[in-house]
């Protein structure tokens, strides 16, 4: 359209051909000093996104493979990598496939100090979510609570170790060594320290009005989906999926603690449920530590592993070992052709099949609620990417 100067003007993009155009977003990759490198392609209809899919391989290491080329000790240093929140647990998995290949007996003192371990290693987990998600909806504070009571954990777990964050303290048949000198009770003082330390964090987020308006409510995930797509651990169970394999098919010494144990869930489903399932399953693993704790002191002293010959080998056939870890179900498909090394060791990683869950829960969404909905799924992309 011409006006009175001569100069011509097109409008573009107006009327309903606007309207019916989608935009495409890309959210990520990050940089992994982020929250890792997960990128979401989102399609948005106005402020709402249509659909959503997790694309993910980033970080892709090939720990899998890497598995068929390092014996039965070696192993163990990639599998406490791919979820660097939870070392020792994904150690522990690895193990005691192994060991049931081998039809291996481990030392009852190890079978505690194994799930003591453990649920430390739960309770760090869950202090770095605990702190790290009011972090990414605006709130400051909550993060220096939760690496304050992290380091009383951190320095038990260092002293017993030896490693900060990669712990390599699970051996076939047991554990590296046996408990240093008066660690029990630095461990009993670190429980206590944390636990009360919880009390902040909860009093700081869980009554926060800003925090339960970006969550409660937002995000709710169906229990038809926690199904469909396998998603397990914190995520499932504040979608009343009450599945818990220390309870229902237990290992370790949980058979024993069943009445210390509490499998946690709500009803809700939403941002704000995942948040309190995962303050109250923390506040149970210290629970657990301390029973542990309780029956390591009644326990004679003894031996903490097996000995081993020196060349490893597992008689030729496959298992499935299955435990769980801090964000959920993990699975660990052990083939054996009677070999040093494994023939194939196949992951199931809880994080993997929990974001996969996005593609159903985001679509219909504010593109305002993503991180929320997002950070609340308490993942760690190496548990993806593996």
């Amino acid at each position: 359209m011409a006006d009175s100067t001569g100069i011509t003007e097109a409008t573009v993009g107006v009327g309903g051909a606007a309207e019916s155009t989608d935009m495409v977003l890309n959210i990520g990759p990050q940089h992994p000093s982020t929250h890792g490198v997960l990128r979401l392609r989102l399609v948005l209809d106005g402020e709402r996104i249509s659909r959503a899919e997790p694309v993910v391989g980033y970080m892709h290491r090939g720990a899998e493979k890497l598995f068929e080329a390092r014996d039965y000790r070696q192993i163990i240093v990639l599998a406490n990598r791919h979820d660097w929140l939870s070392a020792f647990s994904n150690e522990l998995g690895v193990v005691l496939a192994v060991e049931r290949m081998l039809g291996m007996e481990v030392p009852e003192r190890a079978v505690w100090l194994r799930t003591l371990l453990a649920e430390l290693n739960r309770a760090l987990n869950h202090l770095m979510f605990l702190g790290s998600y009011p972090l990414e909806l605006g709130g400051l504070t909550p993060i220096f609570y939760a690496f304050s009571e992290r380091e009383d954990l951190q320095h038990v777990m260092e002293e017993v170790s030896g490693g900060r964050m990669h712990y390599m303290f699970n051996r076939v048949g047991g554990l590296k060594e046996d408990l240093p000198a008066g660690w029990t009770g630095r461990a009993r003082q670190a429980v206590a320290k944390v636990r009360s330390g919880l009390g902040r964090i909860d009093d700081l987020v869980s009554g926060n009005e800003v925090f339960r308006a970006r969550t409660k409510g937002v995000g709710v995930l169906a229990p038809e989906t926690v199904h469909a797509y396998g998603v397990s651990g914190p995520i499932a169970r504040a979608s009343g999926v009450g599945f818990d394999l220390r309870r229902d098919e237990p290992y370790l010494a949980y058979g024993e603690l069943q009445d210390t144990l509490r499998v946690v869930t709500r009803t809700e489903g939403d941002c704000l449920a995942r948040f309190e399932v995962l303050l109250d399953q923390t506040r149970n693993a210290l629970e657990l530590a301390d029973a542990c704790l309780d029956r390591l002191a009644e326990l004679p002293p003894g031996p903490v592993n097996q000995r081993l010959p020196k060349v490893l080998k597992a008689p030729e056939g496959a298992t499935y070992a299955w435990t769980e870890n801090p964000l959920g179900v993990n699975g660990y498909y052990l083939v054996s052709k009677g070999d040093k090394t494994p023939h194939r060791l196949k992951l199931r990683t809880a994080s993997f099949n929990n974001i996969q869950a996005l593609s159903q829960l985001l679509p219909g969404t504010l593109v305002a609620d993503m991180v929320a909905i997002l950070g609340s799924f308490f993942f760690v992309v190496g548990d993806i990417d593996k």
